[in-house]
Formats: structure tokens, C-alpha cells, sequence
């Protein structure tokens, strides 16, 4: 059960009165996420239009609650006692791709999965793009964490995005410059949705592409697990990667509970099946405290957690 006071509760029912029919009621957001383990949302909206999202922007405004924008779910973690505001996700206005193959211009909406945007751009003939085969997100959330691997990364394709303000209920379309890449951020703030991206790539030979394509799916394969991780947890520092760091400190299979730092990959943390999200925060966190302690360094999360204690 979410734990919201007196206040909390009229708050959501002034929320609820605004969204109406969009608004559904204690939807389990642990589901949605890679880790498959959480809590639930005390609101959830699956804007399909902007008329949806002038709406949530309205009720998250007189309402007060805090909002979270929820995309693929790859890089969200949700603590067991959930989320006691408005969480909200694109729908299907937001799912549309336009590749020119002429051009070498992509335009495509915010809910699309990287991979098959990577595959299809490479069936189109244009390159630049195959580096998203293997990073399980939306275009969305590729942009806000300015996603990347490979070589590649979006700072280096996107032309232009187009924005929503829930604060402000404004589009805005913002450059690449405007965006503010750096590694692992953007601009683009909690309360902002990215709705649509223009990508620039180049053209290329498609069996070379391709080849590209399955080299880095097999890379994946071979070195990062499967099951339920969110991917990279820690932001490589500056002199080796988070993967090394955490090897060397001897950190492979630590385990608390019902979570445990990958034994394949060390930056990875693995959830087991009807685990519980506090017990992968909690080894997140015994983790960065680890390293501080033993090295100095800060670590800083990839990964959005929601409804824990800083």
C-alpha cells in the first residue's frame, strides 16, 4: 500500500478530478520496469495526445504531487512502498518513425525502442545509429540520459527534439545545442517529455551495417547478463570504467537479500524473480559506500530511483 497522510490523499483525489478518465488508480510500476520488482503509482496516465498531457500538466500543477516520467522502464528503479504522485507515460501519437533514406534525416516519436529504430535504419541503408541495437530504451529517455555505447551516443545524431513542459504546458523545440549533452545527461528536466527527435545519419553499406548490427548484439551477449538489471548502474569514473572498479574490489556476487551485483558483470545489479526493489537499492548503496570508503570516489547512479532516501 502506498503510504500517503491526510494531505496526500486529498491531494490525489484533486488529481484524480482533473484527469478523469485518464487517471488509473494504483498501477503497479515495478512491472514496467527492466528490474520487474516495486511498488505502485498512486496515479498513473498514458497520454496518447497533447491535449492528454495539457491535461496531467494541469492536475500535477493544482495538485502539488510529485511526477514521474516512466518510458521503457530500463533505467527506473521503484522502491517496494511505490510512488505516491502522478506517473506518466506517452502513448500512441508519440510512436511514429519517418526514416528518409535520401536524406539521411530520421524523424520519430518519443515512445520508440532503440534496437528496432537501430535495425531499421540499417535496412534503410544509413549509418551512425548501430550502436542503439543493444540499449533496451525509448528515444525519450535516450535523449534525456544522452544514451550511448559503442562509440556512439545521441549528442552525435540529433539534430533537434521536440519538448513538452509539464510545468509550463508549452512545446518546445530545442537544438542539439540547446540540449546540453554531457555524459550520461542532457537538459531535459524530470517534469520535461521528450515527445519527438530529428537524427542526422549517415549512409552506408548494408551488409557492413548489418554486420555491425550482429557484432554488437553478440559483444552483449558475451559480456552482460540477462534477466532482470536496468543495465550500467554507476557512471564510469575518470581512470577505468565502474565494471573494473567494482571487479577489482572483489564486488562480483555481492548480495543483500534478494539482489546481487552481477558475477558476469559488476556494474550490473541483478533482481530475482518477485524480489524486492529496496533489496537492489540497498545493494546500490552498500556498493558506493564500498568504493568511498576504499578509493575516494564518488560513484554517481545511472539509474532513476524512485522513492528512496537520498
Amino acid at each position: 500500500m502506498i503510504s500517503v497522510g491526510h494531505q496526500g490523499w486529498d491531494q490525489i483525489e484533486k488529481a484524480k478530478q482533473i484527469l478523469g478518465s485518464l487517471a488509473q488508480v494504483n498501477v503497479n510500476l515495478g512491472v514496467m520496469t527492466t528490474y520487474r520488482v516495486g511498488g505502485e503509482a498512486a496515479l498513473y496516465v498514458k497520454a496518447h495526445t497533447e491535449e492528454d498531457l495539457h491535461v496531467t500538466s494541469r492536475a500535477w500543477r493544482e495538485s502539488e504531487l510529485p511526477i514521474l516520467a516512466v518510458g521503457k522502464g530500463s533505467n527506473l528503479l521503484v522502491s517496494d512502498s511505490g510512488f505516491p504522485g502522478i506517473a506518466v507515460a506517452l502513448g500512441r501519437d508519440f510512436e511514429f518513425e519517418e526514416i528518409h533514406a535520401a536524406s539521411g534525416m530520421v524523424r520519430v516519436g518519443g515512445t520508440v525502442a532503440l534496437p528496432a529504430l537501430a535495425r531499421r535504419c540499417v535496412a534503410a541503408g544509413l549509418s551512425g545509429f548501430e550502436w542503439a541495437v543493444g540499449i533496451p530504451g525509448s528515444i525519450g529517455g535516450a535523449v534525456r540520459m544522452n544514451a550511448g555505447g559503442h562509440g556512439g551516443d545521441m549528442q552525435e545524431c540529433v539534430e533537434k527534439v521536440k519538448t513538452f513542459d509539464l510545468e509550463t504546458s508549452e512545446c518546445k523545440t530545442l537544438t542539439n545545442q540547446q540540449l546540453d549533452f554531457g555524459y550520461r545527461q542532457s537538459a531535459i528536466k524530470p517534469e520535461q517529455f521528450v515527445l519527438e527527435a530529428s537524427i542526422r545519419l549517415g549512409h552506408g553499406d548494408k551488409e557492413t551495417r548489418q554486420a555491425l548490427l550482429d557484432e554488437i548484439v553478440q559483444w552483449r551477449r558475451d559480456n552482460q547478463p540477462g534477466g532482470q538489471n536496468a543495465g550500467s548502474v554507476f557512471v564510469n569514473p575518470t581512470n577505468e570504467t565502474s565494471g573494473e572498479l567494482l571487479d577489482r574490489l572483489g564486488l562480483k556476487g555481492f548480495r543483500i537479500g534478494s539482489a546481487q551485483v552481477s558475477p558476469k558483470h559488476a556494474n550490473f545489479v541483478q533482481a530475482d524473480v518477485h524480489g524486492s526493489a529496496d533489496d537492489v537499492d540497498a545493494v546500490i548503496r552498500a556498493v558506493a559506500e564500498r568504493v568511498h570508503s576504499e578509493t575516494g570516489i564518488a560513484l554517481r547512479t545511472e539509474i532513476h530511483r524512485v522513492g528512496f532516501e537520498v
